[in-house]
């Protein structure tokens, strides 16, 4: 009978390269959902602050259904939704039989339009909290508007963001647990296997939380970092005046 260390090793019958290689599937999948969901995030957040109460109307439609359905269900809308719909569409160019959409696709976008919700507020916020003084001189000294956004709107609305976007963070790397549903070998897919193949369940399960909460705890300390180098440059840019 297997020890717990070979069980939990990189032998030949051990677990770990399995576990390693989910928890980096785990932050490829959490990357690019966030990635997504700035792009989604950054169009809400222009739409709920355009005067054009069309635009608002439909930023506040997308934040109400991406933050009010559960999660879960988004994922599970997504992936047999959106292969029943590929499928269709294929249909019409004569392919055959039912098109599977890619898991690590549906998660992304799932993980990702969910956290765009979010992250729409964050950038929202902090654009209300960026100086409106700076914009108006700006105008007067008659700089294009895309400059302005590009040297003065889009630092300072990424340096205020960042304490949201690490909790988006946090948030999108817990629900890619959810992924587990569609097959995809995440984290929280690998220790379901590893724990139903060697019957140790609470071991295996125990070892997938803490492999989250070392996850957790590194983006927390990116996040934390790039925060404290921000207000550095912040102060830089203050004194250089």
């Amino acid at each position: 009978m297997m020890s717990l260390i070979d069980t939990l090793g990189f032998g030949e019958q051990g677990w770990g390269p399995s576990l390693l290689l989910a928890a980096l599937m785990t932050l490829s999948l959490t990357l690019v959902a966030l990635l997504i969901g700035a792009v989604f995030g950054a169009l809400v957040a222009m739409a709920k602050l355009s005067r054009r109460a069309s635009l608002r109307v439909v930023g506040d439609l997308y934040s109400t259904v991406f933050r009010g359905i559960p999660e879960l269900l988004v994922i599970y809308l997504f992936y047999f939704g959106g292969s029943s719909l590929v499928t269709y569409i294929g249909q019409l160019f004569g392919a055959d039989g039912y098109i599977e959409m890619s898991p690590f696709l549906v998660g992304a976008l799932g993980v990702g339009m969910i956290s765009g919700s979010y992250q729409a507020e964050v950038y929202r916020g902090a654009f209300l909290a960026v100086s409106k003084g700076e914009l108006e001189a700006a105008r007067a000294i008659g700089m294009p508007r895309g400059m302005m956004a590009r040297r003065i709107l889009t630092p300072q609305v990424l340096r205020i963001a960042i304490p949201g976007l690490g909790n988006v963070w946090q948030m999108s790397l817990k629900d890619s647990a959810l992924i587990s549903v569609t097959g995809l070998v995440e984290l929280m897919r690998a220790s379901q296997v590893a724990a139903g193949s060697t019957r140790h369940y609470f071991t295996f399960y125990i070892i997938g939380g803490l492999c989250y909460l070392a996850l957790t705890g590194l983006s927390s300390r990116f996040f934390n970092r790039a925060e404290a180098i921000a207000k550095r440059s912040q102060r830089r840019a203050l004194g250089s005046h």
